[in-house]
């Protein structure tokens, strides 16, 4: 069967933008089927890591968090908390693991990666914490300039997210559109623009053909 015009953008594009974040001291691979993504996440946990995540649907389609637990990772897991307090405590524990699993909001075709967050504990992680940090991305989140990559997290990453949370009413949540709210609901609080990664190969980018998440 003759390729789609999007698996053949994406294999084209991918590896494009694999040298552009290897330009940017980011480690960065292009798998084309998502299982071929998955296998390579857990070829870059070692086994004594200590393993949690930040909220990403694309983590999820690729089954990530059962196949950490299946496979005997310790986890921080937030989900499993007991009561809101234990769950802040866990997000702020994950600060500190081995190994840290999120999705990207938005990627500029010359390698730099804009995410925006509400509690703000993903995009700490990005920044500063864990030994490591690997993003997987679907090739829709690839886009062609940083402007691009700001606009698709602001005016459709952040409204599809809002979706998922039935008893949020922020504006978009209504509208579908992005209304620069400032209420305390708003999941847009912090704008992260991670241009290089230091140090060089902490932040590990897998992208997959596959269209993934938001």
């Amino acid at each position: 069967m003759e390729k789609s015009f999007y698996a053949l953008r994406n294999s084209k594009l991918g590896p494009k933008t694999v040298k552009a974040l290897e330009a940017r001291h980011f480690e960065a691979w292009y798998c084309e089927e998502a299982e071929e993504a998955a296998d390579k996440v857990f070829s870059l946990i070692p086994k004594d890591h200590v393993v949690s995540w930040g909220g990403s649907m694309t983590a999820e389609a690729l089954g990530l968090y059962a196949r950490a637990a299946k496979t005997g990772y310790t986890l921080i897991n937030r989900d499993a908390a007991k009561s809101p307090e234990e769950k802040v405590e866990r997000m702020r524990q994950a600060l500190l693991c081995d190994t840290f699993l999120m999705g990207t909001n938005a990627i500029s075709e010359d390698g730099i990666l804009v995410n925006i967050d509400g509690n703000g504990n993903r995009v700490a992680a990005l920044c500063y914490g864990p030994k490591q940090v690997i993003v997987v991305a679907g090739m829709n989140k690839v886009v062609k300039t940083l402007d691009d990559a700001v606009s698709r997290s602001r005016n459709l990453a952040a409204p599809l997210n809002v979706q998922r949370f039935s008893s949020m009413k922020t504006p978009c949540s209504i509208t579908g559109a992005c209304g620069d709210c400032r209420g305390t609901e708003s999941i847009c609080c912090q704008f992260v623009i991670t241009r290089l990664c230091k140090p060089a190969g902490r932040i590990k980018v897998i992208l997959t053909g596959s269209d993934l998440g938001f």
